[in-house]
């Protein structure tokens, strides 16, 4: 598989891990001490840099690391719109889209030279 296509699988699964790790507690553990939520939050942020430590690596045969950075805020906002609209039943803000146009525009500054 193509170094960038790895990277990108691996980030998504990535964020979706730390989604959980840094928001769900806010949801699941509330009536729960701070503690409890750092300790499984930490739990679950393990595997995301399972993930994300590799994923960076290998995209950085094939990237620079500001490419890198943008893809994986790119990834980030991606993953956690859903979650927060889904999963935590916020509303869906035009917020969101200007802050993925913002992303689209910073994309585009950081990989016009592969374009």
């Amino acid at each position: 598989m193509h170094p960038i296509l790895s990277s990108v699988a691996l980030l998504v699964l990535s964020n979706v891990f730390m989604t959980f790790a840094w928001y769900a507690h806010l949801k699941e553990l509330n009536s729960k001490p701070w503690i409890v939520a750092a300790l499984a939050s930490w739990g679950i942020a393990l595997f995301e840099y399972l993930l994300q430590v590799p994923a960076n690596r290998i995209g950085y045969t094939a990237l620079s690391v500001g490419q890198l950075k943008i893809m994986q805020e790119i990834i980030t906002l991606a993953v956690f719109v859903p979650f927060a609209i889904f999963y935590l039943k916020e509303p869906l803000k035009t917020d969101y889209v200007w802050a993925g146009l913002c992303m689209l525009g910073a994309a585009y500054f950081m990989f016009r030279d592969k374009l």
